[in-house]
């Protein structure tokens, strides 16, 4: 950063923080992870100078050759890894992409369902202070009250009582394996769009380790860090089975994109995410992914020793939600003490809880960024003590800090 401390040294000295920050704690954010050099390099280049609005082969602007060639590797890439037919890669992030998706399939005022966020679902799937509340009649399904798992008989009278024009299949803090197969039957009883958001699981499904949606789902909807470990932005797929149901839908979809919702794209963005889609095609990719969901079960198992809850007793992916309240602990308290000692999770409500989302019963972790540093199950077992003795004695802070700065620099950022 020789020019940047030269020419803004304040800015400097702010990323220089953070870069020792991440080198010295925990990031057990399970939608955060470590991108490559490679990664970087591709977002911080000269391809954020220009606009390209459009599409290849049909801009606005002129002087895009290199440009049109670039959107169109990063689209044959996604197509490819995860084979549809159709990618638009142009979303900004997670957010925009599935509000591209209403656009695409639903006119203002129709019905959509999807998984309430307290139940582990993500805000744009309907939840109330959302867009996707306020512009559309949201009907959401949630969990069984006893097992915390998606109870899919339940969901089915929901959605065929409701008759929603759009069905999403997604979320942030549900620890399971998604049946597609079953959804696409509720769905289909209905006639409803059937869209899955895999933004959590996408490196999970590329890695072969959580079962692909696209043979059962018309649409697919993605952000592309997290388990896929690129840049921050979004990604929408259109399956063989959405043009079954509707030939116009990747036309719908890329129209939704631009200019129904966004200018120009995030040129350096699409770049950087070109560079980790082919990351991601890797054996050594393959290898990643399967070892989250190792380390993740790893880490549910020793925590369970300790006598954590957790919330449907386990995980089949790469996130662990646990119930506090027999700790005698808030999950706000957790994640302060925690912070503290270097071990970076998050507050999160669990279902059914009887406290507010700014004071939850619960704690939200995963493993994709320490598995992206070379932790492995040895190293989960280690975590899992540290996590036990902070939430056990708040004096333990700074010692299991000091023992969290002393892990982290055996296992160095990509």
């Amino acid at each position: 950063m020789a020019t940047l401390k030269k020419e803004d040294p304040q800015v400097a000295k702010l990323i220089e923080l953070e870069t020792e920050r991440q080198k010295t704690m925990l990031e057990m954010i399970p939608s955060e992870n470590h991108t490559s050099p490679a990664v970087r390099e591709a977002l911080g280049s000269i391809m954020t100078d220009k606009y390209a609005e459009g599409y290849p082969g049909k801009r606005y602007y002129a002087g895009l050759e290199y440009y049109d060639k670039l959107e169109t590797l990063c689209i044959e890439r996604a197509k490819k890894l995860f084979k549809v037919p159709h990618a638009n890669v142009q979303p900004y992030s997670g957010s925009p992409a599935n509000m591209a998706v209403y656009m695409a399939t639903c006119n203002p005022g129709e019905t959509v369902t999807g998984m309430a966020l307290p139940m582990g679902g993500h805000l744009t799937h309907g939840w109330k202070v959302n867009f996707s509340a306020k512009f559309f009649n949201s009907v959401q399904y949630g969990v069984d009250e006893k097992t915390n798992l998606i109870d899919y008989e339940a969901v089915r009278k929901i959605v065929e009582a409701a008759k929603p024009k759009l069905m999403w299949v997604g979320a942030t803090a549900y620890p399971r394996i998604f049946d597609w197969a079953k959804f696409r039957e509720i769905a289909d009883s209905v006639g409803a769009y059937l869209a899955a958001d895999i933004a959590h699981i996408a490196g999970l499904v590329v890695a072969g380790v959580h079962p692909s949606p696209v043979p059962y789902v018309h649409i697919v909807s993605t952000t592309t860090h997290k388990t896929l470990r690129g840049p921050r932005g979004g990604m929408i797929m259109v399956t063989d089975e959405g043009l079954k149901k509707d030939p116009e839908l990747a036309k719908k979809i890329d129209k939704a994109v631009f200019p129904g919702l966004q200018g120009g794209p995030h040129m350096n963005r699409v770049a950087a995410l070109a560079v980790c889609l082919k990351e991601a095609s890797t054996p050594a990719f393959k290898k990643y992914g399967k070892q989250v969901v190792k380390n993740a079960k790893a880490l549910a198992e020793e925590l369970k020793k300790l006598g954590f809850k957790l919330i449907t007793g386990g995980t089949e992916n790469h996130l662990l939600l646990l119930d506090l309240r027999n700790k005698n602990i808030s999950g706000s308290d957790a994640h302060i003490r925690l912070e503290k000692a270097g071990i970076i999770i998050n507050k999160n409500s669990i279902p059914f809880d009887p406290n507010p989302p700014f004071k939850p019963s619960g704690i939200r972790m995963g493993t994709p960024a320490i598995t992206t540093q070379g932790m492995k199950e040895k190293e989960m077992k280690i975590i899992a003590g540290f996590i036990n003795e902070v939430i056990s004695d708040e004096k333990s802070v700074f010692k299991i800090g000091q023992k969290v700065k002393t892990l982290c620099r055996k296992f160095p950022l990509p």
